[in-house]
């Protein structure tokens, strides 16, 4: 389906962040990470500062966001401390703060890893699904606002990266605009989780069209299945789907520093420097399927609904006008 060459890198599934980044000086290099207190995004945070970079911890639970400091400034092999700020992707007056102490500091790498799962109906102050509340439009307020940090960025390091974590999931639902809060239709937490795992690529699509000029190029991963804390509000549904997911081959648990590598390599790989709006699986740029593939028979693939660019740019209109931007 691809009209192009897709884009590889020396990397496999089984690389690690740790290899990604080996030999490689982010001296300079300024990074936030959100959801950076645990998981995929605790491991990505510490990688990216033992490579040299100064990264900030944008992180609901502060507490925990300094023990990972911590632990990485007590490393054996050292590595700048990283900063802690709070961060609630769900409440946008902490957006708001956290972009303001932003303003006068150029940023080179936003890594948009934070993520929530819901195994029952949960929404915002403003009515909004909190999956979709948080994993996409939070992260999708906080790169608007940040949006001149990162020109900035780019202007100093001859270009600035945006990293959005998707997730296989993504094959399971496409956007409905019709409905994206589930006011209407029936409630399930896996669809909505799936949906707002698609609007993070197409956010990574439409992003790159519009501020490649700006020298910001935006791409979403698929960090493959890792058990994380991420899990922890999973209903026995929601479990038994896993399981049957793994049972028949969908895809084959990786440990945490196999799953940080996706983003890693999306952060710092030559191969996606001035180059976005792709979806990276397993260190490579995804084949694209049809948007009615079986999960079974394509799990490596991203569907054309998460890539699709006049889907991508409807979702960023809506989303501007959900968060009156």
């Amino acid at each position: 389906m691809e009209s192009r060459p897709l884009i590889t890198t020396r990397f496999t599934a089984a690389s690690t962040a740790e290899e990604v980044l080996r030999g490689v000086d982010l001296s300079g290099l300024r990074a936030i990470v959100t959801g950076a207190s645990s998981g995929l995004g605790a491991e990505t945070a510490r990688v990216l500062a033992r490579a040299g970079a100064e990264v900030t911890l944008a992180v609901r639970n502060t507490a925990a966001g300094e023990a990972v400091a911590d632990a990485v400034e007590k490393s054996a092999h050292g590595g700048i401390r990283p900063r802690v700020e709070r961060l609630d992707l769900a409440e946008r007056d902490t957006i708001a703060r956290f972009v303001e102490a932003w303003r006068e500091l150029p940023l080179h790498l936003l890594v948009n890893n934070a993520g929530v799962v819901t195994g029952g109906l949960e929404r915002t102050r403003e009515g909004w699904e909190l999956q979709f509340a948080t994993n996409h439009l939070g992260h999708f307020a906080l790169a608007r606002g940040l949006h001149e940090a990162l020109a900035r960025g780019a202007a100093e390091r001859d270009g600035a990266r945006i990293v959005a974590v998707s997730s296989t999931a993504h094959m399971r639902s496409g956007i409905d605009f019709d409905d994206l809060h589930f006011e209407h239709r029936p409630y399930d937490p896996q669809i909505a989780y799936a949906q707002s795992k698609t609007a993070n690529s197409l956010f990574a699509v439409e992003a790159t069209r519009r501020w490649a000029s700006d020298g910001i190029v935006a791409n979403a991963v698929n960090p493959g299945g890792i058990a994380t804390g991420l899990q922890r509000n999973f209903t026995p549904e929601q479990k038994a789907s896993l399981e049957a997911a793994e049972a028949a081959g969908v895809f084959t648990y990786k440990t945490v520093g196999q799953g940080a590598a996706a983003g890693v390599i999306a952060a710092v790989a030559p191969e996606f420097a001035h180059t976005g709006g792709h979806y990276l699986d397993d260190g490579q740029e995804a084949y694209t399927v049809p948007d009615d593939a079986d999960l079974a028979q394509h799990p490596h693939g991203v569907k054309e609904w998460a890539l699709d660019p006049d889907i991508a740019k409807r979702l960023w209109e809506v989303s501007s006008e959900l968060l009156r931007v």
